[in-house]
């Protein structure tokens, strides 16, 4: 690897950096044009009005396509005790409203402001391919009543809040909004950015000498608070020890009491899950060891549901289509990994694949397998670059009537837009589903695809797992992996070139030095944060280009957080004033720039700006024309010429500038680095200001620990299962 310059030579002072998001504090989020970096795209619907009201956008069509598969979901459920999950907090004036606008537009990191994420159910259909509804009914339905939003402000505008709150909190706590919240102040806490301490100054304003802190609305409310925080670094569940401790924090006096009023008022589920399933059943009585976990009814239903989909997925024999023979015929002739793959997949409903870039190529050929013998085989990325990537990969000799490779994207295949559609009863109209970038699956996301799959159908999760986990809760891929519930094949086709050979020895927890011939990997050491941004700017607009002959914009910048010297904000706005500077008419955006849109909490759409008019921004993401109304612009539409790891995760750019400022280092990790350096198809520049911090997160630092419930819930459903 070498240690100049090299194409940055003539890059003088660079900028400063420093993690501000989600990404800080290794959490899951994905931090974007999201919500509090995480949770990308803000909270509430919005609905358009005049000829926009004749249909739904993207993430509105999602949305309501699948808030009726979660409807079916909880039909299923119905048996089991359930009970809504509900979240408080508030705030005062000022403070407040720049905390809730903060955790919007992205500029707060989620370990300190946090968004309630929107619910991704899953959707159900009659039709053999349903069409996005009309955005009409859902437009109504929508907001709330003018008289509820009015009798709320009036309460925000007596406890000192933002009366623009207004809506959300209607929308939150629905008819007798108003009086409920002046009932119970700590209700605030259900709106995305607001904190404990801003509720109680809230609370304080509205109770007077009523209110403390052993109130037990407020004990109920920080709790799921809490629950909330851990739902956002991933966790499905926390311990009920980790819970009580987290409530003494904030100054809650009775933390058990805290949690048994919300486990009894329905806010939150408590379970008791043994250590040890295999274990023999004691004797006597003696009890099995069990841990006491505590999560909020979401991420609860999606577990078990997904679980249950996938023992169905495992345990049910695929549908016969084509002989063994047959089947090992195309094996044979595919060879390597990918042959193991084909005949994994010709016996079990559920196969695991993993493998870095070049593995790609393994699924590809499955794909193409499993069409060539009438199977109805359907892959599904994450975003539209990994559609795009993925299909480039797919051959149609085998179906030459197919106008389009049989690749989608997931959210496009849950909500009809894209796929092959559903059947009469609800089921995707497929026999085989590869799922690419599998570690981006969060519970909510699998348990839809799980529960979408025909009995019969075939199951391929394939990805790296190396690179950064989802950013909602749970980690799928991985707990799937640990719990050896079914066939995995890695892949033995090794990523080619200094940059595949230094990002194998990343995975392993090295950082090699490579001989990079052709400036395939440069370092650029730095000071300061102001010589990092100086830098930066310099190597995507000028050293980049001119010693490697990828143009600015095919280069991609990555940094660790948001906020700070060296964020994506500041590292944005240098690198806008010297590619597309303008005035920044609409919104802070001029037609050209560079954007990260996020439709939907989790979600990261690379784009640029085309123009703005009185129907809102437009964008152009992957070649597909998007629309975002004028008020949805602040809280979902980022410039993009830098991203975070979690927003580039999926995405793979010609060159990549990797800035890592000195106060960087607490935010690295193994996967981390993984994933930021794996960005790079060409080249690699890495901006260096932590020293030796980079090599010891790659050897010493792992992903953080997720709480999951996923291998507890399918070890008494699969046999063989380690739980």
């Amino acid at each position: 690897m070498s240690t100049e310059p090299g194409p940055a030579e003539d890059a003088v002072d660079a900028e400063p950096g420093t993690p501000g998001d989600a990404e800080d504090g290794g959490g899951p989020q994905a931090d974007a044009p999201d919500s509090g970096d995480t949770a990308e795209g803000g909270t509430g619907p919005d609905a358009e009005t005049g000829k926009d009201a004749a249909r739904l956008s993207e993430a509105e069509a999602e949305l309501a396509a699948q808030r009726l598969e979660r409807e079916r979901i909880e039909k299923r459920k119905a048996e089991k005790q359930r009970i809504a999950s509900g979240t408080k907090l508030s705030g005062t004036a000022a403070d407040l409203l720049a905390a809730v606008r903060a955790v919007e537009s992205g500029e707060k990191p989620v370990a300190a402001v946090f968004q309630e994420p929107e619910p991704t159910p899953r959707r159900t259909a009659a039709e053999p391919r349903p069409q996005p509804v009309s955005a009409g009914a859902a437009a109504v339905a929508a907001g709330p009543a003018p008289q509820t939003v009015e009798a709320v402000r009036l309460v925000l505008s007596e406890g000192g809040a933002p009366e623009v709150l207004a809506p959300q909190v209607a929308s939150l706590l629905g008819e007798g909004a108003g009086e409920s919240l002046r009932s119970d102040p700590w209700q605030l806490l259900r709106v995305g950015g607001v904190r404990p301490e801003q509720a109680d100054g809230f609370a304080r304003a509205l109770l007077g000498a009523e209110c403390g802190p052993d109130d037990e609305r407020r004990g109920r409310a920080v709790t799921v608070w809490l629950l909330e925080q851990a739902a956002l670094a991933g966790h499905t569940a926390l311990e009920m020890s980790a819970l009580t401790a987290a409530l003494a924090q904030r100054s809650v006096p009775d933390p058990d009491a805290a949690v048994q009023s919300a486990l009894a008022e329905g806010d939150a589920l408590a379970f008791q899950d043994v250590l040890d399933p295999t274990a023999p059943e004691p004797e006597g009585d003696e009890e099995r060891p069990v841990r006491v976990l505590v999560g909020l009814e979401r991420y609860a239903l999606a577990e078990e549901s997904l679980a249950d989909g996938l023992a169905r997925v495992i345990n049910s024999v695929p549908k016969e289509d084509g002989s063994g023979a047959e089947w090992e015929g195309t094996a044979a002739s595919a060879g390597g990994s990918a042959a193991e793959l084909i005949r994994a997949v010709a016996g079990h409903g559920l196969v695991l694949h993993t493998g870095g870039e070049a593995s790609l190529a393994e699924p590809a050929a499955l794909l193409d397998a499993a069409r060539g013998l009438g199977l109805r085989a359907w892959a599904a990325a994450h975003s539209p670059i990994g559609r795009e990537r993925f299909a480039s990969l797919v051959g149609r000799a085998d179906a030459p009537d197919a106008p389009e490779p049989a690749v989608a994207t997931v959210a496009g295949l849950l909500s009809g837009a894209e796929g092959p559609g559903r059947d009469a009863d609800g089921t995707l109209d497929l026999d085989l589903l590869v799922v690419l970038d599998a570690p981006q699956l969060d519970v909510e996301t699998a348990a839809l695809l799980a529960e979408s799959l025909p009995d019969g159908a075939r199951l391929v999760l394939t990805g790296d797992p190396a690179v950064l986990w989802s950013a909602g809760p749970g980690r799928v891929f991985a707990d799937l992996l640990a719990a050896r519930v079914c066939p995995q094949v890695a892949s033995r086709r090794p990523d080619p070139g200094p940059l595949g050979e230094l990002v194998s020895g990343i995975g392993i927890g090295e950082l090699p030095q490579v001989e990079a011939p052709g400036k395939e990997v440069v370092i650029v050491p730095v000071r300061d944060a102001g010589e990092a941004v100086h830098r930066t700017v310099q190597l995507v607009a000028d050293s980049v280009p001119r010693a490697i002959g990828v143009p600015a914009e095919d280069t991609q910048v990555i940094t660790p957080g948001h906020g700070g010297a060296v964020g994506t904000r500041a590292l944005n706005t240098a690198l806008k004033e010297q590619l597309n500077s303008g005035p920044g008419r609409f919104g802070g955006f001029d037609p050209g720039d560079r954007i990260a849109y996020s439709p939907a909490p989790g979600r990261t759409l690379p784009g640029r700006v085309v123009k703005a008019d009185a129907e809102g921004l437009h964008l152009s993401c992957a070649g597909e024309a998007v629309v975002v109304p004028k008020e949805r612009v602040e809280q979902s539409v980022r410039h993009g010429w830098a991203l975070t790891a979690h927003q580039a995760v999926g995405g793979r750019w010609p060159a990549v500038v990797v800035v890592l400022p000195g106060d960087a280092a607490q935010a690295l990790s193994r996967p981390w680095v993984y994933t930021a350096f794996g960005r790079a198809e060409r080249h690699l520049s890495v901006v260096h200001g932590v020293e030796q911090a980079l090599p010891r997160a790659v050897a010493e630092i792992p992903a953080k620990p997720r709480t999951t419930r996923l291998p507890t819930l399918l070890a008494p459903q699969v046999p063989g299962a380690t739980g």
